[in-house]
């Protein structure tokens, strides 16, 4: 499991004074990169190896401004060209929202998914989610 603090800012609440639903797909997107650093230890945007095919997310309870959330990150499915990452945001102990992004491991080049690595596919299981 990965794991990330975020304070969240003013900014990321809405009219009801409480963090508004476009905050969540951020924090998820920007607490997978320890996952990218497997398949791309650089982050090299100009040998990028992967693309995101779909996310959902699910609303568990209101996050609020004023206390630090956590986000939590495994990876729950590793396939043969994709792996799926899911996490959780948790705030005062209680989780808050989940979600599951399923990303694909690809050439830009060819335009198709290809098979992940052994030794990378090795180092995502390394961190699959234990219920």
């Amino acid at each position: 499991m990965f794991s990330e603090i975020i304070t969240p800012r003013f900014s990321d609440t809405d009219a009801l004074g409480h963090i508004g639903n476009t905050a969540i797909p951020i924090w998820f997107e920007g607490a997978r990169n320890p996952v990218f650093k497997i398949l791309s230890p650089k982050l090299d945007l100009q040998k990028w190896p992967m693309i995101l095919a779909k996310t959902e997310i699910e609303f568990h309870a209101q996050l609020f401004f004023g206390e630090d959330i956590e986000v939590k990150t495994y990876l729950s499915k590793v396939g043969n060209t994709s792996f799926h990452v899911y996490q959780e945001i948790w705030q005062q102990d209680q989780k808050c929202a989940s979600g599951t992004a399923i990303m694909v491991y690809y050439c830009f080049e060819s335009q198709k998914s290809k098979p992940i690595p052994d030794e990378m596919r090795s180092k995502l299981t390394e961190h699959l989610y234990q219920a």
